[in-house]
């Protein structure tokens, strides 16, 4: 498969990449978690329900496993709670970033430098919640990260073309009053072009624009590296 010029550089550097959030692959574990139609535990009472929802997590990871983690190009089923995903007559389902799911107030590094290209409070029920967005320079390419799901806090007092430098801690989880409620996690994402969008980016799209958003959102996990530990159960 040929790489995109971002790609090719994002993989050429892959091992100066800053950590995203705190893990030591040495002695912490990730699981993987499964939010597509053949998770069959996860039930629409416990999905409507963001309280039962964040226990369902919390379950599954126990005392065992640091964070939940995955989902990028997975066609899930959680986003029927709420009506953001509905619009039109196709829904959106497909995810096109990588979940980080743990506590709430994990702190969230920079793994690049980056300026902030934008961020929004996206107050609506299974929405971002507050957003941030950074805009970074790697060899000749252009790109951005976005991280969704934070801490109110994170937001205030920045502002755009603020530098954030590389290993910089800048954001948190956030609580599902602050994050659209959703149990405390991380949406991190990578967005080629912004379309002049400003505080928000689609983070799930419809099956039928999948080679489009996925062509525009190349998978996360060259920056994270942290899918090659995670454990399916």
């Amino acid at each position: 498969m040929t790489l995109t010029p971002l790609q090719n550089a994002l993989h050429k550097n892959g091992t100066t990449f800053h950590p995203v959030v705190p893990f030591n692959a040495s002695r912490d574990q990730l699981l993987q978690l499964d939010f597509t139609a053949s998770n069959t535990i996860l039930t629409d009472n416990i999905l409507a329900n963001t309280d039962a929802f964040a226990q369902y997590i919390d379950q599954q990871l126990g005392t065992k496993y640091k964070y939940g983690i995955g989902g990028y190009a997975e066609h899930r089923t959680i986003y029927s709670r709420s009506t953001r995903f509905d619009a039109g007559e196709e829904p959106r389902r497909l995810h096109l970033g990588i979940d980080i799911w743990g506590p709430v107030g994990t702190p969230i590094f920079a793994p690049l430098g980056g300026y902030v290209h934008s961020f929004s409070f996206n107050d609506f029920f299974g929405d971002y919640g507050a957003t941030i967005i950074l805009q970074h320079q790697l060899e000749d390419v252009s790109f951005n990260t976005l991280y969704g799901h934070l801490s109110l806090r994170d937001i205030e007092g920045i502002q755009e073309g603020q530098y954030i430098g590389r290993g910089i801690e800048f954001a948190h989880f956030g609580p599902p009053k602050e994050n659209g409620y959703w149990p405390a996690h991380l949406h991190f994402q990578i967005v080629t072009g912004m379309h002049e969008k400003k505080g928000d980016y689609p983070g799930v799209c419809k099956y039928s624009q999948k080679e489009k958003y996925l062509e525009n959102c190349p998978d996360p996990d060259v920056i994270l590296q942290m899918m090659q530990y995670a454990v399916k159960t």
